[in-house]
């Protein structure tokens, strides 16, 4: 090396070429990624999310409400891509993180199967205009973070290994590889054997993205949801395969490529009708339930998409996460607003995430192509849940590898970690799961002398959890169970 007193001042260093107002505003060189990888990304995470479409409609215009009424399918569609596109897109340009949001499964089954029986259609939605803004009021107050911030970081890593099984559950049971059984224990296929061409596509969409995955082809995921498609389109036209054995989805070309968008459902809401139709105690409950599934299942979606894109430090904690976390309030009061029910952070985000999405832009490309989805709606229906499947389970596997990061030797940090990524596949619900995970290191932690360990908050989410898992004793104390 050459001494600066021999040669003179060092050469400058080549200049760094200008980067564009884009790439500045989305962070894209910061965070290694570029737009190649968030336009794929995006329309991964589209793609694997694309089923919602097809599948929100028919869940709420299938119920009907306390006056018998019940939701326009057609509606509906036009209703779940606005506001998943619109919020999505909000993310992107706010949030300015990888993630897509649209109609939440949990809260949907709530909506549909909870409150719509006791009120109006109107009121329900009330209802879920009320949990945006609960949602929104913890963000503003410091609470959502404060909940973010107090979870210790073992515990936020089994939340993300606990997503990454429970997307995989989601993903094997799309594509029908495994079913509920006799006695409600899961079986393989559909009779106890895997049988049907659309079995077939879901697992040469699998082979095919994880060998390329192995090979470090950038696009992998997209391109096995790609090929699974075009198999799927094959054998449907040379096969005679039943419509329902594909699902909500069948691979065909539709009759007509355009949709007529109908806005109908567009502020149909009720704000004060829950609470006199349902009763004060049933309406509170029912609501608290919204807030309870809404806020845990983005928290820890959240927590395992950061995790997965490399955008939290050390201690857990992401850039921005309260645009994040009020962006998701916003979106479950735009579900309300449309009627098409809370639209919140989507745990398929990560197969996104999985291709190389980085920023927000991503979450534009998503939100984008939901809109277009308004107008496009049969088209976008020819890719089968088979193949949007493939992508779940990978993602599933590869978050999975976080495991090797918790501390397995201290059994009151091992056995908390243990019930949160079990529970979530076991009973479906990413809410129980942190919820178990947090009771039973609040208490183990306590009784084994290392109290100092947990904080006041976790003792709050301790009681609250308690609540939520003895809510079936609380409402019949309340006369309204």
């Amino acid at each position: 090396m050459t001494r600066l007193d021999e040669t003179g001042p060092p050469p400058e260093s080549p200049a760094r070429p200008e980067r564009s107002r884009l790439d500045r505003f989305f962070f894209v060189t910061e965070r290694g990624s570029s737009y190649p990888q968030e336009i794929r990304g995006g329309l991964t995470t589209f793609m694997a999310m694309a089923y919602i479409i097809v599948l929100n409609p028919i869940i709420l215009s299938g119920v009907a409400d306390v006056n018998g009424d019940t939701l326009s399918p057609a509606q509906l569609t036009t209703m779940t891509c606005l506001s998943a596109g619109i919020i999505t897109i909000l993310m992107g340009v706010v949030g300015r993180a990888p993630i897509a949001l649209a109609a939440a499964l949990g809260v949907m089954a709530v909506v549909a199967y909870q409150a719509a029986p006791l009120m109006a259609w109107p009121e329900v939605m009330g209802l879920v205009v009320w949990q945006g803004v609960a949602i929104i009021l913890m963000v503003v107050t410091g609470v959502r973070t404060a909940v973010m911030n107090a979870l210790p970081h073992n515990l936020k890593l089994a939340i993300g290994v606990g997503i990454g099984l429970f997307v995989a559950l989601i993903g094997l049971d799309n594509a029908s590889f495994v079913s509920q059984g006799e006695g409600g224990l899961l079986q393989i296929g559909l009779t106890g054997h895997l049988t049907g061409w659309p079995v077939v596509v879901f697992v040469v969409g699998l082979l095919v993205a994880a060998v390329l995955l192995a090979r470090n082809v950038s696009g992998a995921i997209f391109y096995g949801i790609v090929v699974a498609t075009l198999v799927a389109a094959v054998v449907n036209r040379v096969f005679p395969v039943p419509e329902e054995a594909w699902g909500t989805q069948v691979p065909e070309l539709p009759e007509h490529l355009l949709a007529s968008p109908d806005f109908g459902l567009f502020g149909r809401v009720d704000l004060f009708g829950a609470w006199s139709t349902a009763g004060a105690a049933s309406a509170g409950v029912i609501l608290f339930t919204l807030v309870l599934a809404g806020f845990f299942d983005a928290l820890g979606t959240i927590l395992a998409i950061g995790e997965k894109a490399g955008l939290t430090g050390r201690n857990g904690q992401m850039p921005r996460v309260n645009r994040i976390l009020a962006v998701d309030g916003a979106g479950a009061v735009s579900g309300g607003l449309t009627s098409s029910s809370a639209t919140l952070v989507f745990v398929e985000s990560t197969a996104g995430v999985t291709e190389g999405a980085r920023t927000g832009l991503a979450s534009v490309v998503t939100g984008a192509l939901f809109l277009l989805a308004i107008l496009f709606a049969p088209l976008f229906g020819i890719v089968p849940g088979q193949a949007a499947a493939c992508a779940l389970v990978l993602v599933g596997a590869m978050m999975m590898m976080h495991i090797t990061r918790i501390d397995w030797n201290d059994i009151s940090t091992a056995v908390p970690a243990f019930l949160t990524i079990t529970l979530m596949p076991f009973t479906y619900s990413i809410a129980h799961g942190i919820g178990a995970g947090i009771v039973a290191y609040t208490v183990i932690k306590t009784f084994s002398g290392k109290f100092r360990e947990v904080g006041r908050l976790m003792w709050i989410l301790t009681a609250v959890f308690a609540c939520h898992f003895g809510l079936a004793g609380i409402e019949r104390l309340l006369g309204v169970g």
